[in-house]
C-alpha cells in the first residue's frame, strides 16, 4: 500500500494486561479514507486493538504496549506524543451510546470547548449534527437533555460529538450492537458516507454488517496461548468469498465462533 494512502501502521504490536499477553506479533496497515473492519471471535482482542490507535488502553491499570502503531509517520507511543491530542484526533465511538449528562448542544461543543475553539460554536454543532445525519431531527430542540433522544440518535449524537473536533480518524467498537435494526442501518449508512471524509475502523461481531461496510476487513483469533493474533487480513470482498486461510473460511461461514 503507497504512504501517501495509509493513515496508521502497525508494526509488530503486542499488548500485555499486567503479565498475560492479549495480543502478539500485529503488522498491519489501515489505508486513509476506507472503512476496515476488525472480526473475530469473542475474547480474541479486537476492542483491545482497536484501544490501541488512540491509546485508550492507557487508562487500563496494568497495561502495556510493545511494537509501533504510526500514525502520520509518527509512533504514537513515543514518550513526547500527548496522548490527549492524539485522542482528540483519533477518534471513538462506543458499543452503548454514552452521551453526557448535559443537552444536544452541549454534547457536540463539549470537545470543541476543551480544545480552545474559536469560530461560530452553533454553526459548528450544525455542521457536526449535519455530517451525523442528525440536524433535522433535532434541530427544534438543541437545548433538550440528550437522554430524550432515542438510542439511534445518542449513538449519531456521539459520532457528530466525535466530528465536531475534526478527527482524521474514527475507532467504532460495535457502534450498532444495542441498536435495533432500523437505527443499525441509519449507523451504517452514515458510517460509508462518513469514509471519504475520515478513516474508519470498526469492531463487529456481525459478518453481514462487516460486508456491507468495510472495504478492508482483518480477521483475528485467539491462539493456544489466549493472544489474539491476526490471521487474515485484506480486501473484504475478497475475504468474503475466496479466504486465503482455512480458519477465515470456518469463522466466516459460522462453521466455528
Amino acid at each position: 500500500m503507497e504512504q501517501q494512502n495509509v493513515v496508521l501502521e502497525v508494526r509488530d504490536l503486542r499488548v500485555f494486561y499486567g503479565s498475560f499477553n492479549a495480543l502478539r506479533d500485529i503488522s498491519m496497515e489501515i489505508p486513509r479514507y476506507q472503512v476496515t473492519a476488525l472480526i473475530g471471535p469473542s475474547g480474541c482482542g479486537k476492542s483491545t486493538f482497536l484501544r490501541c490507535f488512540n491509546r485508550m488502553n492507557d487508562l487500563i491499570a496494568g497495561s502495556s504496549v510493545q511494537g509501533q502503531v504510526l500514525y502520520r509517520g509518527n509512533d504514537i507511543y513515543a514518550p513526547t506524543v500527548d496522548a490527549t491530542r492524539i485522542r482528540s484526533e483519533i477518534g471513538m465511538v462506543f458499543q452503548k451510546p454514552n452521551p453526557f449528562p448535559k443537552t444536544i448542544y452541549e454534547n457536540v461543543a463539549f470537545g470543541l470547548k476543551i480544545n480552545g475553539y474559536q469560530g461560530n460554536m452553533g454553526e459548528a454543532v450544525e455542521r457536526s449534527l449535519r455530517r451525523a445525519a442528525l440536524w433535522d431531527e433535532v434541530k427544534d430542540r438543541l437545548n433538550k437533555s440528550a437522554f430524550q433522544l432515542s438510542g439511534g440518535q445518542q449513538q449519531r449524537l456521539c459520532i457528530a460529538r466525535a466530528l465536531a473536533v475534526e478527527p482524521e480518524v474514527i475507532l467504532m467498537d460495535e457502534p450498532a450492537s444495542a441498536l435495533d435494526p432500523i437505527a443499525t442501518l441509519a449507523i451504517e449508512e452514515l458510517i460509508r458516507e462518513l469514509c471519504v471524509e475520515v478513516s474508519i475502523v470498526i469492531v463487529t461481531h456481525n459478518m453481514q454488517q462487516a460486508a456491507r461496510v468495510s472495504d478492508q476487513t482483518a480477521f483475528l483469533m485467539m491462539g493456544g496461548d489466549r493472544a489474539g493474533y491476526l490471521v487474515e487480513y485484506g480486501d473484504t470482498k475478497e475475504m468474503f468469498t475466496n479466504p486465503r486461510n482455512e480458519r477465515t473460511e470456518a469463522y466466516i461461514t459460522g462453521r466455528f465462533s
